[in-house]
């Protein structure tokens, strides 16, 4: 599978330690589980990447098809996809996206 769409995504994930495919940006998140995911990053101290789908419906799409994953935000380390708002908040109260990104050698705050 390959477009133009896919290309940039391929990309964004290789330059990128951590990248957040999400609704809006990191500074202004347009729907609550955007907002929810940039806040548990926040927290833990996480330098990410955020990549707006709404700002080209062809990465909207694409980003489903490439994780095989239907909804919008996801979170993927290292290449890796992680998972939507839900797995995320989960991980995180559990320690265990904490623990993800000393594995991956993901710096924190």
């Amino acid at each position: 599978m390959t477009t133009p769409a896919i290309d940039q995504i391929k990309k964004d994930l290789s330059e990128n330690d951590v990248v957040l495919f999400m609704k809006g940006t990191p500074a202004a998140p347009m729907c609550g589980f955007s907002a929810a995911v940039v806040q548990v990053l926040s927290h833990i101290g996480v330098k990410f990447k955020g990549v707006n789908v709404l700002a080209d419906n062809d990465v909207r799409q694409g980003i489903k098809d490439f994780s095989n994953w239907p909804t919008i935000p996801q979170l993927y380390v290292k290449g890796e996809f992680v998972g939507g708002c839900d797995i995320v908040r989960e991980m995180a109260e559990a320690g265990e996206l904490q623990t993800l990104m000393k594995e991956k050698q993901v710096a924190t705050a």
